[in-house]
């Protein structure tokens, strides 16, 4: 963390698919995922963008696991993924108890862990803000109606985007 913030870190970057990603994430979590409907949206040309796999893995393994922790078993989980202007949009949804009023920014201060008594450091929030604003992006997290937290990250995707070659057979 410490690192990430002062910006010694240095960024592994290659260009990666979103979809990938978030699939590998969701393995990760396979166990925890267990009873619980995750819906993944992905639209068929979602452009790669040259981020640093490992760490958008990180962030998205954290933001799945706080969805599972301030969730009741059972409740869904959703993944939507979008370009726009020049950008990749993620967002990673729950249908919990939701953010309290004017905490939309405190979750991502260092040791913050709100009222719900869950167990942790208070880290994952702001790890997931540093390897973000590493890459670029910015990162929020918002009430949803009628219930649940939104934690929305958008990731600049860069100018030159590789061409993938497809093969014939």
């Amino acid at each position: 963390m410490t690192r990430l913030e002062s910006g010694s870190f240095r960024l592994n970057r290659d260009w990666q698919s979103i979809e990938e990603l978030v699939g590998t994430a969701l393995a990760r979590l396979d166990r925890s995922l267990r009873d619980r409907p995750v819906r993944v949206s992905i639209p068929e040309d979602l452009p790669l963008v040259a981020v640093d796999g490992v760490l958008i893995e990180q962030v998205l393994v954290n933001l799945i696991d706080n969805a599972i922790k301030y969730t009741d078993p059972g409740s869904p989980i959703e993944i939507v993924r979008r370009a726009i202007n020049g950008s990749v949009v993620v967002e990673v949804a729950d249908q919990g108890p939701g953010l309290e009023p004017g905490t939309e920014e405190r979750v991502f201060e260092k040791f913050y862990r709100g009222t719900s008594g869950q167990r942790g450091f208070g880290l994952g929030l702001p790890i997931c803000k540093a390897i973000i604003i590493a890459h670029g992006g910015t990162i929020s997290a918002e009430r949803a109606r009628p219930r649940g937290a939104v934690f929305p990250f958008m990731l600049p995707v860069g100018d030159s985007v590789p061409k993938i070659a497809v093969e014939s057979t």
